[in-house]
């Protein structure tokens, strides 16, 4: 990456967008683009085609996505396929035909089976059934993995793709009926703390394993990655531990300060029982997490109290 390369950042306002925008900026690139889903809807191919014309991105990081958590995801599966596929497509097919230096495609972790062998390896990619109520998201996710792949062996093209694990940080989403469980329990406590409630629900049983990652550390994987590695082979991105919900649930009510109970919704889904990222490869190319969940999340906390009523909702 040279210092002066100009950058396109597709999800820019995101937490994830955001926070490469952020790291860059830190290292000294100063060159970038930045198209908002208003001015720009990148599952419109035509427009995504004038786009790279005309601004001829040298660098892309392809952090633009429909998000959301189980109920999202379960409840609009055709909006997740079809979003994401057309985002993906369109920018990675336009990216090669504009002759782009290096893309970094964002995946997620749950293009993993959902019985898959812990901690999840890179190679367990397409070994078994994937979780049902994400399924259309993890789908569109694989194919923009197997397009990068497909682009570097076909045409030599230099896009990479990283799959992060379950990520929080500054300029997440703190909506109840589509947020991830993260930030939702954050505003929840919040609010319970605020109303004097005597309790706060929690869905599910609290069982399951997972792992969490501050998006400044997968910023920096990001930036490292693009920097230092060419592959075909998608990266892992992640810390190596994980802990159950329950203790997370835990965690923030100390944090945030609430002294209620927790009550479970057993009505509401688990969803995967377990999650981990085998971080080796990532360690073994030399990068490793900074940001350890309890700091990381009290200084979250600190940010949504003071954007409270500005813009997390």
């Amino acid at each position: 990456m040279d210092i002066n390369s100009k950058i396109y950042i597709a999800g820019h306002r995101g937490m994830v967008g955001s926070a490469i925008h952020r790291n860059l900026q830190k290292k000294g690139f100063k060159n970038f683009i930045f198209k908002t889903s208003q001015e720009l809807d990148l599952r419109d191919q035509k427009k995504v085609a004038q786009f790279f014309v005309q601004e001829k991105p040298e660098l892309v990081f392809l952090a633009a996505a429909k998000v959301g958590g189980i109920q999202a995801n379960n409840t609009y599966r055709a909006e997740f396929l079809y979003d994401n596929l057309m985002i993906q497509n369109n920018v990675i097919h336009q990216a090669y035909l504009n002759k782009v230096k290096k893309l970094l495609f964002l995946g997620s972790s749950c293009i993993y089976p959902k019985m898959a062998p812990q901690p999840l390896k890179e190679e367990y990619l397409l070994s078994g059934y994937l979780e049902d109520t994400n399924e259309p998201y993890a789908i569109a996710k694989i194919t923009g993995i197997k397009m990068c792949e497909s682009y570097r062996r076909q045409y030599g093209c230099d896009f990479i793709s990283v799959m992060p694990t379950n990520l929080y940080g500054p300029n997440d989403n703190y909506n109840l009926n589509n947020s991830h469980v993260l930030p939702a329990l954050i505003r929840k406590f919040h609010e319970a703390k605020e109303s004097n409630a005597p309790s706060v629900e929690m869905w599910g049983t609290g069982s399951p394993l997972r792992e969490f990652l501050h998006a400044d550390d997968m910023a920096d994987a990001c930036v490292f990655l693009m920097q230092n590695y060419n592959g075909q082979k998608h990266v892992n991105i992640g810390v190596g531990v994980d802990l159950s919900i329950k203790d997370l649930a835990l965690m923030i009510k100390k944090i945030v300060g609430y002294t209620g109970e927790i009550k479970h919704d057993l009505s509401k889904p688990d969803g995967t029982p377990r999650k981990l990222m085998d971080v080796s490869f990532l360690h073994s190319l030399g990068w490793k997490h900074k940001i350890e969940l309890e700091q990381g999340i009290s200084e979250v906390y600190k940010d949504f109290k003071e954007k409270k009523g500005v813009k997390v909702w």
